[in-house]
C-alpha cells in the first residue's frame, strides 16, 4: 500500500489507545496486541504525555517497541502500521 493510500485510511480511524502522564510503556502491550487484530491502529497523546519529550520521539519509540511502522503523526495523534 502506498504512503498517500495510508494516510486516506488512516484519517478515517478512531483513536482506539491513549497515552497519558504514565507514558508508553503501560500501552506497549496493548498496541501489540491491537496490531495482531488490525493493519493500523491510531493513538491519542495527552498533553501530560509530552511532559520529557516530544510528540515524534515518543511515536517513533512506541513504533519501536512495538515493531510497528509509523504512518503519520497529525496534531496529538499518531497511527500505526502493522509491518509486513
Amino acid at each position: 500500500m502506498n504512503k498517500q493510500k495510508n494516510k486516506a485510511q488512516a484519517s478515517l480511524l478512531e483513536p482506539t489507545l491513549h497515552v497519558g502522564k504514565s507514558g508508553i510503556e503501560p500501552v506497549v502491550g496493548e498496541l501489540r496486541t491491537q496490531l495482531k487484530n488490525r493493519t493500523m491502529v491510531k493513538v491519542k497523546f495527552q498533553k501530560t504525555a509530552f511532559i520529557e519529550t516530544g510528540k515524534k520521539e515518543l511515536s517513533e519509540k512506541l513504533a519501536e517497541l512495538t515493531d510497528s511502522e509509523l504512518i503519520e503523526i497529525r496534531g496529538n495523534t499518531a497511527v500505526f502500521r502493522r509491518k509486513r
